[in-house]
């Protein structure tokens, strides 16, 4: 099927004899686990109901660090997709800068966006010489710890409060056949540093790494605590005990296999799906119980320009589909399946799981720039593949691997 192409739909003789244009309209994103499949049908489904236009769903694996390749050389190469999932961030940075994306100014223009918008701060990488290229639907974090209530209940201890008690079951757990800490392959290990800086570093630290790209800071004695923590993590985990998902991790924690994990809040949502709740099958503790403030970021939707002479059919469609993604319905029907925090400050929350409770009480502190959101791609990576051989190898000291995280900071732009 080409992209774009205009399928013309008339109505049926009960419907009336006007005749209308329906359009296909490609959408590229990475979710791809059970949760987040479930979450993105409920914008597909609102798309269609609302446009009668068709949703054509492009799903791509291997999260941000897979897609965005695949999604940019698309965009670059002359075969842009209608819409696409990005982070909200940095990502697409230099798509905008080189005039590859739709202003979507004009687009929203009626819809007075800055006074629903729950922070600020997440429309300024949108922004660029007075346009808006970009819109973020929603708020990720990945400063959650997960436990297993399982797991807890096999050793008869209670569920652990914060990073400390949860590190003081590390031996009991092990003595009863329990993988302290689950951990996918791949991606999922580049939040834990972000996570550790959060809840034993604190707010200060992050904003010096992560915003101002502080150095020394990375080689003080904040900094030096979370790397003495993934030093300790790596105690117990190693390569031969990862499993392909982190919805596979996800399963660990449900049957008790594994009694934690740190990961984004989208973990909730194949939680749900695998029948989880919260309080019963496990417990989540935000900023590692230990901290007052959540690092955020999130997913916002991008829309390449088109070539010239597509339909203005496929056009007004992407448009609509700008609109309806921050609309009230579809902002409350996607993220109480996703796990992630609407970015509407005005729809009614009150059936939100009491993980998204936890994190909505903390917004009102403010949000810390993760380094999804602040650090571009390429540092991103850099950090990611340090970690990654950092719990491989054991010959990598601690100061190995704070000098290392120094001289990627350094370098970033």
């Amino acid at each position: 099927m080409k992209k774009f192409t205009v399928v013309a739909a008339m109505a049926t003789a009960l419907m009336g004899s006007t005749a209308a244009m329906a359009v296909d309209l490609e959408v590229t994103h990475w979710w791809t686990s059970a949760g987040e499949a479930a979450a993105i049908a409920e914008f597909a489904k609102v798309f269609e109901e609302q446009t009668g236009n068709t949703w054509v769903d492009s799903a791509l694996a291997g999260s941000g660090t897979g897609a965005n390749p695949v999604i940019i050389s698309r965009i670059i190469g002359g075969d842009p997709m209608g819409a696409t999932q990005m982070n909200t961030g940095r990502d697409a940075e230099e798509l905008i800068q080189a005039g590859l994306m739709r202003d979507l100014t004009d687009v929203v223009a009626d819809m007075d966006i800055e006074s629903f918008y729950v922070d600020a701060s997440l429309l300024e990488p949108c922004r660029f010489e007075g346009g808006l290229y970009c819109l973020p639907i929603n708020i990720h974090s990945w400063d959650w710890l997960w436990l297993s209530t399982a797991a807890y209940e096999k050793i008869g201890q209670p569920v652990p409060k914060d990073w400390n008690e949860y590190v003081a079951s590390w031996p009991a757990l092990q003595e009863a056949g329990i993988l302290p800490f689950g951990l996918a392959t791949g991606w999922p290990i580049s939040g834990v540093p972000g996570v550790l800086m959060s809840g034993l570093g604190g707010s200060d630290l992050v904003l010096a790494i992560n915003r101002d790209k502080d150095v020394e800071a990375v080689r003080g004695p904040e900094f030096r605590k979370v790397a003495e923590a993934l030093d300790q993590l790596r105690s117990v985990i190693s390569p031969d005990m990862m499993v392909p998902s982190f919805g596979d991790v996800g399963t660990q924690l449900l049957e008790g296999t594994a009694a934690g994990n740190i990961h984004g809040d989208w973990l909730q949502g194949d939680l749900q799906v695998a029948g989880g709740v919260p309080g019963e099958n496990y417990e989540c503790l935000p900023a590692l119980g230990l901290g007052d403030q959540l690092t955020g970021g999130g997913d916002s939707f991008y829309f390449p320009k088109l070539p010239e002479g597509t339909d203005q059919a496929v056009l007004d469609a992407q448009a609509d589909l700008a609109r309806i993604l921050i609309s009230p319905e579809a902002q409350l029907k996607f993220n109480m399946v996703k796990g992630s925090m609407p970015i509407r400050t005005d729809i009614d929350l009150a059936a939100a799981n009491p993980c998204m409770q936890k994190a909505l009480g903390m917004l009102g502190n403010g949000l810390l720039p993760s380094g999804d959101f602040a650090l571009t791609s390429d540092t991103q990576q850099q950090l990611q593949d340090l970690s990654t051989e950092f719990i491989a190898d054991d010959s990598i000291t601690v100061d190995d691997y704070v000098e290392r995280y120094a001289s990627i900071i350094e370098s970033a732009e």
